[in-house]
């Protein structure tokens, strides 16, 4: 690992004295780990700005978990309402998920500052995407202070088929997208916001094939069950399990790299899993015991994912394999959760985070591992041309 010192969107910011923000009315879309070099939260920055009369801060506005993460279990809502230092605070996970008339009222600047984790299922993302929609048409800029990919540039997964448009896939993305947020968000100016005000504040000294720790920066989780940048790295796989009866871990200190169910046989699903000769991972078998969520106060046995290898490593590959064997194993116990599921009631839960239904079809019908693999990376090839053309490093 080699660490360098990367300069976020917000540090550069910071740097230029928040010059290119001095005069505007601004809605600042944050949360807990929206920090600085300096662990420095940027709410405080902005306040001080908006203090010395440089700049209205207008409101503070946080995504799902909450502006300071206090959500725990996932698919909670919660409400703004009140204030922080006399700056009203809205929610766009609860009531709304888009801002209102009434939040951008007064407002010509959204500055979104979120840390994403480079899977397509993390809401923040989205929650970018309803406000460049609600930012059309009105003359109001949107400024993206980037902030790196943890999980860095690799790509994999499906794509997307509109018919399974929901809160964890608004738009076209491949699952481990590879990109950053400033990067998400130049995708969709070109696809679909064209006339959107946009300007992404670009990182210094960021190269695509970082993972976080090699970018110098202080890791803050980005939610509540991202504890470590360990968590991002198996994520992009694991969160499918949330789609199912199976424990990814929520409930325990390390969720997503802690897996199972009471009624694993880990002795022979870590046999099975095996003869796929997954890359880059080791298998722990243990039991574990959830405080809340699926099987709470039940023991699971279960697995703790230890990546062995980042560069060679395949969440999706890896979580799919251990999907097919578990469906073929323990055919009367595993289930597919039916909806709803983040804001979805007809579609199957798993279709939605997958972006289809026939990768569903293909685990129940026990298809060939590798045969899956293709076509999903047939699709990810056909989406290459678009995330080039969002490229910023």
């Amino acid at each position: 690992m080699t660490t360098n010192r990367v300069a976020t969107g917000l540090d550069v910011l910071i740097a230029e004295f928040f010059q290119s923000l001095h005069g505007r009315n601004i809605m600042l879309v944050c949360n807990q780990a929206s920090i600085a070099a300096d662990c420095k939260h940027a709410i405080d920055y902005f306040f001080a700005e908006h203090a010395a009369g440089n700049l209205v801060l207008k409101s503070l506005v946080g995504p799902q978990h909450g502006l300071w993460g206090h959500t725990q279990d996932n698919m909670i809502e919660w409400e703004g309402g009140g204030e922080s230092d006399g700056i009203p605070i809205h929610s766009l996970y609860g009531q709304h998920r888009k801002p209102t008339e009434e939040m951008l009222e007064g407002v010509d600047t959204i500055v979104v500052d979120l840390q994403d984790v480079g899977a397509k299922y993390y809401t923040f993302i989205w929650t970018l995407a309803h406000c460049m929609e609600a930012a059309l048409g009105k003359d109001i800029e949107i400024v993206v202070p980037d902030r790196p990919n943890p999980i860095g540039g690799q790509v994999e997964g499906p794509s997307f088929n509109e018919d399974f448009r929901s809160f964890v896939g608004l738009y076209p993305l491949t699952i481990r997208h590879g990109l950053t947020i400033g990067e998400v968000a130049i995708y969709l100016k070109n696809e679909f916001f064209q006339d959107s005000n946009l300007r992404v504040v670009k990182m210094q000294g960021y190269k695509p094939e970082m993972y976080f720790e090699d970018t110098g920066l202080p890791w803050a989780m980005p939610s509540p069950n991202i504890p470590t940048i360990e968590s991002t790295v198996v994520y992009p796989g694991k969160c499918l399990l949330e789609a199912t009866n199976l424990s990814e871990g929520r409930g325990t200190t390390r969720p997503f790299e802690l897996f199972g169910a009471p009624w694993f046989n880990t002795k022979e699903l870590q046999k099975a899993l095996e003869s796929h000769n997954l890359p880059g991972l080791a298998l722990r078998a243990l039991q574990f015991q959830p405080t809340f969520h699926k099987f709470a106060e039940e023991i699971c046995e279960g697995f703790f994912l230890h990546v062995t290898d980042r560069k060679a490593f395949k969440p999706f590959l890896t979580t799919i394999a251990l999907l097919r064997e578990v469906r073929r194993l323990y055919p009367d116990k595993f289930r597919w959760n039916d909806p709803p599921y983040e804001y979805e009631y007809e579609k199957m839960p798993f279709d939605i985070l997958a972006g289809n239904d026939w990768l569903r079809q293909a685990i129940d019908a026990g298809e060939d591992l590798r045969a899956m693999e293709e076509r999903w990376e047939a699709e990810a090839e056909a989406f290459k041309p678009l995330r080039t053309a969002a490229r910023l490093y």
